[in-house]
């Protein structure tokens, strides 16, 4: 019988962005990305790819202005857009900054609501529940700021959680003379039920709030978040969950997961402009939830727009124009491969999942989690750190990925987990990926490392 947590290439998409919610935000798109380039910039800022959309598809890299010399692995820690989707940022930001005082004051609230019309069909949340923030560790911030917690309280989360929301966490509950539950969730794993075992394990009548990853940043595995939202509520705990990584790589529906918080960027595997992430806070909890900056919507007179949205929408003079490409993003990343979004989401997995197998057959290693729990992110175990003083200082986290670099123009991340010397080496797979590249990847493993 098949996991039911299992994410198959052939169902992948059943219960996640459908095609008509797709064309919705295709449409949406189209008309955003006309009235952005009605204004042409004058000069190309950027240097890299021209490739256009009806050119050949052979090698999606064009598509992209990273460094040729650079075999990058990296995609889930800073994302990377595309320079059709950065040209539509510079459009804007020239339609900004020809008359600043019109497009703040008279453009900029239509321009947000298309965009999080878009967003909201692309992920199956209601555009009023949704608010942008610049990412998801300030969407987790600001839950956090706002709770109601008392001493004695309990904050939950697990040891795979995002450092920096670790230490918001653990921030919020000292400011509340609160405690933290940490569930000790193993890696490698054999299940995704072993997840909600060792979280539900923890929770007490103290619990009030379990912070959880969907795809956990430092081991890339998907929890079965749907799973442990539901169970937490039988229990009468609420959620918040950190999807960072989620948007753009899962099929998802953030209102049939039903938590009361969620977090994501775009940044990430939607490919939108860095400064582009969102929070949704569920209908009956936004009353309680304050963005992180009190600004002019905090005593609006406006009765047309919901307090949430009026105090979400303007927090003071920013760019908007990273969250208002998102529409472009979604729009032009579907654009790439004839099956648009649905084989994206399928083909990074796949390709995720031989580069898995490629670097754990080279290494002499078993998997470490099973296929189910894999997106288009994926970590193998390495070697301790070796003992003693390191004879130089790492320029990332660990001398062998400054090594990665410097010798094999490769860049992927080597992290400490759960702690040193333990450490950890996560591939990431985005569509201008190849499995050649994990091969150059496995075989310079192989010069560095001694084998298992």
């Amino acid at each position: 019988m098949r996991d039911r947590n299992a994410l198959s290439n052939t169902d992948l998409w059943k219960n996640g962005v459908g095609c008509s919610r797709l064309e919705r935000a295709r449409a949406i798109s189209d008309k955003e990305r006309d009235e952005a380039r009605a204004t042409p910039d004058k000069e190309r800022f950027v240097e890299g790819s021209s490739a256009t959309e009806d050119e050949p598809r052979d090698d999606l890299g064009r598509f992209w202005a990273l460094d040729p010399e650079t075999t990058f692995l990296n995609h889930g820690s800073f994302g990377a857009c595309p320079v059709a989707v950065l040209h539509f940022q510079a459009h804007l930001r020239a339609r900004l900054e020809r008359e600043p005082v019109r497009f703040m004051a008279r453009d900029l609230e239509r321009l947000a609501d298309e965009a999080r019309t878009a967003l909201g069909t692309f992920i199956g949340a209601e555009p009023d529940d949704l608010a942008f923030v610049p990412n998801a560790t300030t969407g987790v911030s600001t839950v956090l700021a706002s709770l109601d917690l008392a001493p004695g309280d309990e904050l939950l989360t697990t040891d795979h959680a995002y450092n920096a929301c670790r230490n918001a966490i653990d921030r919020a509950a000292a400011r509340a003379r609160a405690g933290v539950a940490v569930a000790q969730v193993p890696f490698p794993i054999d299940s995704p039920d072993t997840v909600t075992l060792r979280v539900m394990e923890r929770v007490t009548p103290r619990t009030r709030l379990a912070l959880l990853d969907h795809v956990t940043s430092p081991t890339g595995l998907v929890f079965p978040i749907a799973e442990l939202v539901g169970e937490l509520a039988k229990r009468g705990v609420e959620t918040l969950v950190d999807g960072a990584h989620a948007p753009g790589m899962l099929p998802l529906d953030v209102a049939a997961i039903g938590a009361a918080y969620y977090t994501g960027n775009c940044h990430k595997w939607l490919c939108a402009p860095k400064g582009a992430a969102f929070l949704h806070v569920r209908r009956d909890l936004q009353s309680r939830v304050r963005p992180l900056v009190t600004s002019h919507g905090a005593n609006s007179p406006r009765t047309d727009r919901s307090r949430f949205r009026l105090e979400f929408d303007w927090t003071g003079t920013h760019d908007p124009t990273p969250y208002l490409s998102i529409p472009e993003a979604i729009r032009h990343l579907d654009s790439l491969v004839p099956g648009g979004w649905p084989e994206i989401l399928v083909r990074n997995r796949t390709l995720a999942l031989a580069a898995r197998r490629l670097l754990v057959a080279t290494r002499g290693l078993p998997l470490p989690a099973p296929d189910s729990m894999i997106g288009a992110l994926a970590a193998i175990p390495l070697p301790d750190s070796p003992p003693g003083p390191s004879p130089r200082k790492a320029v990332y986290q660990d001398l062998l990925q400054d090594d990665l670099v410097d010798r094999y123009g490769i860049q992927v991340p080597v992290m400490p987990w759960p702690s040193p010397p333990r450490r950890l080496l996560r591939v990431s797979a985005q569509v201008y990926n190849r499995i050649d590249q994990y091969e150059r990847l496995a075989a310079a493993l192989g010069e560095l490392l001694p084998r298992e």
